[in-house]
């Protein structure tokens, strides 16, 4: 007989995996804004019973991801221009905030793990692998919040990083900014092993705006449609 406590943390297994596959169907493009799905369907595609796949959908429509009307539709968000500036002003808030706090904290180490991410970053971005560099951003800039030392930070920021991911995916694909992006690392790098707090936080804040820029020219071009 199974103990009491073995039944629900499998069952959260399948969950967790439903939920990550998803979210990255939806922010590699996949799984299209726009896009109605059903939970059946999506069960089968991914060899899953249904009540997992409905726990992920409703993690996804926390975050952001999946928004649905009773009786009528469940459907992937659409990509909203407002919607993704007042997400971009709040993540601004909040990187500036990790940077701030984290950099006082760094160790040696630290900064050797922010390098190697960068140097895996720029592999990637040589090679237009999109899947790798957008993995090594977030390897690069985790290193940060971790050194903030915040749950609460680190929980909102998780909460609301898929909702830019699938734009950021969007951007590496197309190659906007990647090159940017890595000058951006390299001078946070410097002012980081420096510790110049102030400054790498005034740093990231102008890379989001230069950011929030870039993604103003992806919906311009008509490149963030939805399907």
């Amino acid at each position: 007989m199974s103990r009491w406590d073995e039944v629900p943390l499998e069952r959260q297994r399948l969950s967790d995996a439903a939920y990550d596959r998803l979210k990255d169907a939806i922010i590699s493009g996949e799984l299209a804004p726009g896009e109605r799905i059903k939970d059946g369907d999506l069960a089968q595609r991914l060899g899953l019973s249904r009540t997992p796949v409905r726990e992920a959908l409703t993690r996804l429509a926390d975050t952001g991801l999946v928004e649905a009307k009773p009786g009528v539709y469940t459907r992937i968000t659409t990509l909203d221009r407002r919607d993704v500036a007042a997400t971009l002003a709040v993540l601004r808030s909040l990187d500036e905030l990790a940077v701030r706090t984290g950099v006082p904290h760094l160790a040696s180490n630290d900064i050797g793990r922010m390098k190697r991410a960068n140097d895996r970053f720029a592999r990637a971005v040589s090679r237009q692998d999109v899947t790798s560099a957008f993995s090594a951003d977030d390897a690069f800039h985790d290193v940060l919040v971790d050194a903030a030392g915040n749950p609460v930070l680190r929980r909102v920021i998780d909460q609301l990083h898929p909702q830019i991911h699938r734009i950021l995916h969007r951007k590496f694909s197309t190659l906007l900014g990647g090159h940017d992006t890595l000058t951006h690392h390299e001078e946070l790098l410097r002012l980081c092993a420096d510790g110049d707090a102030d400054g790498a936080a005034a740093l990231s804040s102008e890379h989001w705006t230069h950011l929030g820029g870039l993604i103003d020219q992806l919906f311009d071009t008509d490149d963030l449609a939805e399907a």
